[in-house]
Parts: C-alpha cells; sequence; structure tokens
C-alpha cells in the first residue's frame, strides 16, 4: 500500500510494509514498517526531519552485501537507490557522485569522459552510498582512495561536508561521525583513455568467475590475511551445500545462491554452517562481509556475530 504525506509537504513517495524481498539482489526479507523513497537530498532532510529522535532508521540503497530476515525491519528504511542521482563531472577530473548512483554507472560515466580511476566500479553491484559505507573494491581497487569529500545527513537531516580525515577507513570497514550517511562524494581521478576497454575486460573476468545469473549478494565473508574465503570453503568440501533454496555456488564458494525459492533463515542458517565448518576444519574464523539485519518471524532482532 502506498501513503503519501497528507500535508503535501513532502515530494517522496511513503510506502507501508513494504516487501523487502523486492529490493534485495538475494531477493529475500520481510517487509518494512515504512519505506521512503526520497525525491532528493532536500526532500530527504525534509522527510528525516519529520521522525522521532527515538525512530529506527535503515539506509537501503541496491539492496546489495544485505541479507534482510524473514520478519522484516521495524521503523523507517530510506531507499535511495535511483533517488539521490545526480551525476556530473566537475572539472577535468573530479566528479560528483550522490549516493543512489550504482557503481557501475559511475564507471560507465568515467570511461566515457577519459577518467581512469573508477574501473574496479563496474564489478560492484550496489550503489556508492553503500560503497562508501563499506569501502567497497573489487578486482584490486577500493572506493575510498579516489575520495576527496563527502557530504552527509544525520538524522536530524541537517548535511555536513566532511573530508577523509573524519573517517577510519580499513579494508572493507569505514568508521565515521554516529548517526550520520553517506549523501554524495567528490572523487578525484586520472586522465585513462583506456577506461572502456578495461571496464569490458572486468565483467568477463567477473561472468566467467562469479555466479551472475542466479540472485546472491556479492561475496558473503571478508578474505582472511594472506588467504581467500573462497579457497578455505572449497577446501572444506562445501561447493554446491544447500539448505533449502540456498547454495554455496558451484562457481564461486564465496557467493551463497538463492536457486529460486530460498528463504532468509535458510541463507543465514548456511552461512553459520560455512562459518563452523571452516573453524573445525581449518581454525580459521571466517568474517562476514554481508550484513545481516532485521527480525526472525519467530522473535527478536537479532545478528551474527
Amino acid at each position: 500500500m502506498v501513503v503519501r504525506d497528507p500535508v503535501g509537504a513532502l515530494r517522496g513517495e511513503l510506502r507501508r510494509n513494504e516487501p523487502l524481498a523486492a529490493h534485495t539482489t538475494w531477493r529475500v526479507g520481510g517487509p518494512a514498517e515504512r519505506f521512503y523513497l526520497p525525491a532528493d537530498i532536500k526532500d530527504l532532510g525534509a522527510f528525516l526531519a519529520t521522525l522521532e529522535p527515538e525512530e529506527p532508521l535503515f539506509w537501503l540503497g541496491l539492496g546489495s552485501n544485505l541479507l534482510v530476515r524473514d520478519g522484516g525491519i521495524a521503523g523507517t528504511v530510506i531507499c535511495t537507490r535511483n533517488r539521490l542521482r545526480g551525476l556530473r563531472q566537475l572539472d577535468h577530473r573530479r566528479i560528483y557522485v550522490e549516493a543512489g548512483v550504482p557503481c557501475a554507472r559511475v564507471a560507465r560515466f568515467c570511461a566515457e569522459r577519459g577518467l581512469a580511476g573508477t574501473e574496479f566500479l563496474a564489478g560492484i553491484p550496489g550503489t556508492m552510498g553503500g560503497a562508501l559505507a563499506m569501502n567497497a573494491g573489487a578486482f584490486g581497487g577500493e572506493t575510498w582512495p579516489l575520495v576527496r569529500r563527502v557530504l552527509t545527513m544525520d538524522r536530524r537531516g541537517t548535511v555536513r561536508e566532511r573530508t577523509p580525515e573524519h573517517f577510519q577507513v580499513g579494508y572493507r570497514r569505514v568508521q565515521g561521525p554516529a548517526s550520520e550517511w553517506f549523501l554524495a562524494a567528490e572523487l578525484d581521478l586520472a586522465a585513462g583513455p583506456a577506461g572502456r576497454e578495461k571496464i569490458r575486460e572486468l565483467l568477463a573476468r567477473r561472468g566467467a568467475t562469479q555466479p551472475t545469473q542466479l540472485p546472491s549478494c556479492g561475496s558473503v565473508f571478508r578474505n582472511p590475511e594472506g588467504d581467500y574465503a573462497a579457497r578455505l570453503i572449497e577446501a572444506c568440501g562445501l561447493k554446491g551445500y544447500a539448505i533449502g533454496g540456498a547454495q554455496v555456488s558451484e562457481k564461486h564458494a564465496n557467493f551463497i545462491v538463492n536457486t529460486g525459492a530460498a528463504r532468509a533463515w535458510e541463507i543465514e542458517a548456511l552461512i553459520r554452517h560455512v562459518q563452523a565448518e571452516v573453524r573445525r576444519v581449518t581454525g580459521v574464523e571466517l568474517t562476514l562481509e554481508v550484513s545481516i539485519v532485521g527480525r526472525p518471524l519467530d522473535g527478536p532482532a537479532g545478528g551474527l556475530e
């Protein structure tokens, strides 16, 4: 059901009990109590200013790298995908990109303009907001080495400009000011006429090595230092192992795919099983790269440690 702002002050769209399976790349997940699609940054700020201070907030982009439990998410989900969609070139080496722009679009945009450095983004199935939040990377490239400054918004709708010095950035990890979310970034790039060719090469590698034809979240586990999660999982004989509709990919062991009718609980159970087996056989504790959020159908919210 779609419920629009009754006083007409907001220009976005508010939905209630919105099924999140339609908004995640795993194609699973229960409903969001409230689901807001902002018209733009100004409208998003106006909407946040209407919320009670204790209202739970969750920000959602493309829905990759995310497992939403079957009980859904309490409070309000802010969906920025293709809503915060500003993307423009500022000068001969800088671009401005908002949080809802898909990473692959950023890579194409830069390649078309002879700018190098973002080619790896073509292999990331998420938005720039998510890439900023987790220092997303692929094929040897990472997001934050490109960042010159960012715009953030707090839960009251206040916009701030920040630089990389305000954040602690590591491998698939970014820590910054509490209760602020990324709105946009300014990226500092270099000239590179071979961008399109490199993107084609990277996408061909991705298609050859990853299960792109089935719903997944991308890589499930971080690579341990000096090793690869996929190698450890495969060494434990877990390729193809399934619980219900959730399966460890036969193509890449660090991917769990939805074979057609998986539930979130089956994916989470498979994640736990893989972690337990790798720990038992190798002694290595696999750390999640995917975020697990929301409530089980039969209990309160919880999460994997």
